[in-house]
């Protein structure tokens, strides 16, 4: 059987795609941020894995061969745990990495390497931070002292157990707004303006995550735009894949093994 980790467009993709193949498949996708997990097997079977041992017991469960990883390359609450599995199992660990998208030479973009560096940064940027980063790490800006004062405007997934994180956390109800993405650069720029965004944050997640369609409003409107690169994937362990015949040549050699 192989997991696979999904919760973005090319984990359901690539779900459909080793199915087509003849391959036994369990789909897990995150929901919450891992509050929940979701999983669908290949007969369409879904089930719902409540609590944080959850991914334990799905791990130590099953017999995978392997592992194919399409979430989020911020999503290391699922990542980070599965990751380890696989190398204290010797199991394939084969990671979808999106196209990163090429960022402009501009004055107003600040790419940074942690959630820490981009809230030091937004601080100092503006006094109306806008954050397209959705409710992950929100604790990060929302705790952040020099933060403190200033409006944090949040646009988060129309989900009930976020929306109420996000209100946990001091946002008040006019500063969320609680929408499904993808959103287009004129989307965007009409938002920014409405909420008169001081600065931009948005994570580096490629053009499936709407990188290119946020930073290109920002900058049409001569927002700064703080930029989370992705963090750097250093486990000789992980195989790296970017595209889906990639995903079929790993999975057919974890198979044959």
């Amino acid at each position: 059987m192989i997991l696979i980790i999904s919760g973005t467009r090319e984990g359901r993709e690539i779900t459909l795609l080793l199915v087509s193949k003849g391959y036994e498949i369990l789909s897990l996708n995150p929901v919450n941020h891992g509050e929940r997990l979701i999983t669908e097997n290949s007969s369409g079977d879904v089930l719902v894995y409540e609590g944080k041992d959850a991914l334990t017991r799905l791990l130590e469960t099953n017999r995978f061969k392997a592992v194919v990883d399409a979430s989020q390359p911020f999503f290391e609450k699922i990542s980070g745990p599965v990751k380890y599995f696989c190398r204290n199992n010797i199991i394939p660990y084969i990671r979808f990495v999106r196209a990163e998208v090429e960022l402009p030479d501009s004055p107003f973009l600040f790419p940074v390497y942690s959630w820490e560096e981009a809230a030091e940064k937004a601080a100092e940027l503006g006094n109306t931070i806008f954050l397209t980063t959705g409710s992950y790490n929100l604790e990060q800006f929302a705790s952040y002292p020099q933060i403190t004062g200033k409006r944090l405007v949040v646009r988060i997934l129309p989900d009930q157990r976020v929306i109420e994180k996000v209100r946990a956390l001091g946002i008040l109800p006019r500063d969320i707004i609680a929408m499904q993405g993808p959103f287009s650069r004129e989307m965007n720029k009409a938002t920014f303006r409405m909420y008169g965004a001081s600065v931009i944050v948005t994570k580096e997640s490629g053009r499936a995550g709407g990188t290119d369609s946020k930073i290109s409003a920002a900058l049409k409107l001569k927002i700064p735009v703080v930029v989370i690169k992705r963090p750097r994937m250093e486990d000789e362990q992980i195989i790296s894949v970017h595209t889906y015949d990639e995903v079929l040549e790993r999975v057919s050699e974890a198979i044959r093994k």
